[in-house]
């Protein structure tokens, strides 16, 4: 079974909401969608072809290669499908496999009692063909196979990317309530920005936005902080062509902006983390950090984009603190942003009424589980009415 010159479907899964990014970067990259869908992207390639996706994509989760489909009504006839697949010639017989797993099947109740199915039968086969028996267990940093199972229809995929991709591996500490870096930088990707001007983050955090950022500015890709990925360690890996990929990484990568991104936020914690990731990302010079309150944030007079992640409180609740925060951050952006384009990210549309602002768009996004909006706001110049509330 040679997978790394053998076209097939390739699955790239992100979380929900952040296909539309996905699809432009995989584009980008020269490749033609399939299809799109809410939580990812379909397209046509081979293993080899997975290596660059999983070195480019920033807003990726997973990387899957299409093995084998088949129908399996039951637990029995799932294994009776993969037991045939030819495992020995993807999975060194000394080396380590997981399996992970999406199924909804009437008989399975629990995802991990399908994995052990997955598990049996790729160890069965091996053992029959080599003698020896696979190790394998939960870490996702070797040989990963995914099952796709809905009803009676099963898909079996190699996970050619193991860890997810949605973690970027430059943040070491991660602070408080740190956004994950392929949500922010979807968010990033949704605004106007055109990478060229301005970029201003107030109460920054853990620096994540600020960050991913200056990574697009000055097109650094994720593969340059990640030297692990599940392809790896299929059978017929030629680490070349890894390599070959990761150099023109490293060619495209720029190590300067002409313009500055700026990071404020009142905790002086939060700044020392936001540096130290941004050291680890080679970022650091790239961004000015500094410790005030938001509202004291430096904004240059060449206009860009302002973009605010403030706390959301909770859902159904009403805080008075941060919904004076929320009008202040509103005063700000009307007084002190003229000419910016301004975005806040936030999950708490009671509070988002406070900013006193009319959005121009409302962008749809999902932390965690959290329906979330990026709102949008015109900062004109000069004098313009000002709207009190935002309409609905």
């Amino acid at each position: 079974m040679e997978v790394f010159h053998t076209e097939s479907k390739i699955i790239i899964t992100c979380n929900k909401r952040l296909s539309p990014y996905l699809q432009r970067e995989v584009e980008e990259l020269g490749f033609t969608p399939v299809r799109v869908f809410q939580t990812g992207v379909e397209l046509r390639g081979t293993v080899n072809d997975c290596i660059p996706l999983n070195l480019n994509l920033r807003c990726a989760s997973q990387v899957l290669y299409l093995l084998e489909s088949f129908t399996a009504a039951d637990p029995q006839e799932l294994y009776n499908e993969l037991v045939k697949i030819e495992w020995e010639k993807l999975i060194d017989f000394t080396g380590y496999f997981s399996v992970t797993s999406n199924v909804n099947n009437e008989h399975i109740r629990t995802p991990l009692f399908a994995n052990v199915k997955v598990k049996d039968a790729i160890v069965d086969r091996i053992k029959s063909v080599k003698g020896v028996r696979p190790n394998s267990g939960a870490d996702l940093n070797k040989a990963v196979v995914h099952l796709y199972w809905q009803d009676d229809r099963a898909e079996v995929f190699l996970d050619t990317s193991g860890e997810t991709l949605a973690k970027h591996s430059y943040r070491k500490i991660p602070g408080k309530a740190p956004m994950l870096e392929a949500l922010a930088v979807s968010t990033i990707m949704a605004t106007d920005w055109d990478r060229k001007s301005t970029f201003i983050n107030p109460m920054c955090g853990s620096g994540t936005i600020a960050i991913e950022a200056a990574l697009l500015a000055t097109d650094k890709r994720p593969g340059l902080f990640r030297m692990n990925y599940a392809f790896m360690h299929v059978v017929g890996y030629d680490e070349q062509v890894f390599f070959v990929e990761r150099r023109k990484l490293k060619d495209k990568a720029q190590k300067e902006t002409g313009f500055k991104i700026i990071a404020t936020d009142i905790s002086q914690d939060a700044v020392d983390v936001s540096q130290r990731n941004a050291k680890t990302a080679g970022v650091e010079h790239l961004i000015d950090f500094s410790v005030c309150d938001f509202a004291d944030t430096p904004v240059p007079e060449q206009p860009g984009v302002i973009m605010f992640n403030p706390e959301y409180g909770e859902r159904l609740g009403i805080h008075t603190k941060l919904e004076a925060t929320y009008k202040r951050v509103g005063d700000f952006m009307k007084t002190d942003c003229r000419g910016y384009k301004g975005y806040i990210f936030t999950g708490n549309p009671d509070l988002a009424k406070k900013i006193g602002l009319k959005t121009s768009r409302k962008i749809e996004f999902y932390n965690g589980k959290l329906d979330c909006r990026l709102l949008e706001y015109e900062l004109y110049e000069g004098t313009r009415r000002v709207i009190k509330q935002e309409e609905e």
